[in-house]
């Protein structure tokens, strides 16, 4: 079984739209499909080694009774307008290790835009619990993400 699962979505928004919406830790609770963001902390990152708080509620995959949780997201690849990669710190030590990302690729009248989930970097003690979000919840959000780009999000 692979250990990376990618979809893509053309979205009618230039990269820079879409790239500042991932940037936005409000953007990325916007636009979750899982129903576990919650809420947020921080600034939009602007570089690789930043990060921001996402108060996380796995109630809503209803696996694993965590309660309600912060994890820092940690960018580890900002590349304007073409891609953004993270990856997670929470309540488990050492982190997990799994890595979220987008690219953007420029496309006549818009953006392709590819969606990453990728474990193959995860601790092997945690591999077993892989893949935690489905390939139809990243579907999900690439579709949520054309609604928020079009018609805009809530950031107190």
């Amino acid at each position: 079984m692979s250990e990376r699962i990618e979809v893509a979505r053309f979205i009618p928004a230039e990269p820079a739209e879409i790239f500042a919406l991932l940037c936005d830790p409000w953007g990325h609770v916007a636009i979750d499909s899982s129903g576990m963001l919650q809420s947020a902390s921080g600034s939009p990152v602007t570089a690789a080694g930043e990060e921001f708080t996402i108060h996380m509620d796995r109630e809503a995959l209803g696996d694993v009774d965590l309660g309600k949780y912060d994890v820092a997201v940690q960018f580890t690849t900002v590349v304007p307008d073409r891609e953004i990669a993270w990856t997670i710190d929470g309540a488990i030590k050492p982190p997990i290790g799994h890595t979220y990302g987008y690219r953007l690729e420029p496309t006549d009248g818009g953006t392709t835009v590819t969606s990453y989930y990728d474990w193959s970097t995860a601790a092997p003690e945690w591999k077993k619990i892989f893949p935690v979000i489905s390939e139809s919840a990243l579907k999900g959000t690439l579709g949520i993400l054309d609604r928020t780009v079009r018609h805009g999000y809530y950031r107190p």
